[in-house]
């Protein structure tokens, strides 16, 4: 192949990889605004494993609708982890810190996350980012965290430890679900994580159900509207463009957009939440787009 062509298919990947990622970020971005929308009617549990339950029944439609066979035997293991990382671990522990903390302020300290995913898939030796490459994560994890500390007058809250907990639980799982979409497609890797995980949380959830029953059945209109987000968008869509953006530009590179997540998720506060964005919050979106810019530029290898 001529090396001109290659090169072009090769920046083409990337470019369609960030522009799905982004997409995936924007979706990803209203989880906070809607989860602490759902934690207002709900029980954290409730909100966690319902919304994985609900989504694994859009994931065995969608296999069966596409007759998808069952996975390797290979890809079982990071499955498991997708599963435990971005099924179970990280809605269950940010819909606990969401009943104390502004989506606003969890939403700066999910900024840690590109930083961490990029960190599990070069320890587990998917991609090796260059130098420049982690000077720039580092310097836009700094800015988030910064960002949060100031928000918060210079510490940080007890439910701050239950983000940061989703956020390593979540790196892992966006690494392994990165790295598995380049060989089985992002689809069929949220699908059978979700189904993965129904064993685990169809009993918990229906104890929940019968202890809470008369409660969920009184909820009103807004916790049942922040849980139907998150159910079909958060847990399941949203998977479809941020796996497939990785598996086509790089785990390392396409989680660097997530950076963006903080500010946008803050405009998803002020407008479902009615939170106020401060002059200091668009000062620092405008810094870590910068940061972002700039470390898609870096070299990254596989």
């Amino acid at each position: 192949m001529h090396p001109t062509i290659a090169t072009t298919s090769r920046l083409s990947d990337e470019t369609t990889g960030m522009l799905l990622g982004l997409a995936g970020v924007a979706i990803f971005s209203m989880t906070l605004p809607f989860t602490r929308m759902a934690v207002a009617g709900f029980d954290p549990a409730f909100v966690a494993l319902g919304r994985a339950l609900a989504a694994a029944t859009l994931a065995a439609l969608w296999l069966a609708w596409n007759r998808a066979p069952l996975p390797p035997r290979a890809a079982w293991k990071p499955l498991a982890w997708v599963a435990l990382g971005c099924v179970v671990g990280f809605p269950w522990l940010t819909s606990m810190a969401m009943r104390s903390l502004p989506a606003s302020h969890g939403a700066v300290l999910i900024g840690m996350l590109p930083l961490a995913t990029a960190a599990y898939a070069a320890l587990r030796g998917y991609e090796k980012p260059s130098p420049a490459f982690w000077l720039m994560a580092a310097i836009g994890t700094a800015l988030v965290a910064g960002f949060a500390l100031l928000q918060s007058g210079g510490t940080f809250h007890l439910a701050d430890l239950a983000v940061f907990a989703a956020v390593l639980l979540g790196a892992a799982g966006y690494a392994e679900g990165g790295k598995l979409s380049k060989t089985m497609g992002g689809e069929r890797v949220i699908s059978w994580a979700l189904i993965l995980s129904v064993p685990v949380v169809l009993p918990a959830v229906a104890w929940l159900v019968w202890r809470d029953g008369a409660a969920i059945a009184a909820a009103g209109w807004k916790p049942w509207t922040g849980f139907a987000y998150i159910s079909v968008f958060s847990m399941y869509i949203g998977f479809f463009f941020w796996y497939r953006g990785m598996a086509l530009g790089g785990v390392a590179r396409v989680g660097q957009v997530q950076l963006l997540q903080p500010f946008l998720t803050m405009a998803g506060a002020a407008l479902v939440l009615s939170e106020t964005i401060s002059l200091s919050n668009i000062l620092f979106a405008l810094a870590v787009i910068s940061v972002v810019a700039t470390g898609r530029r870096t070299r990254i290898r596989a």
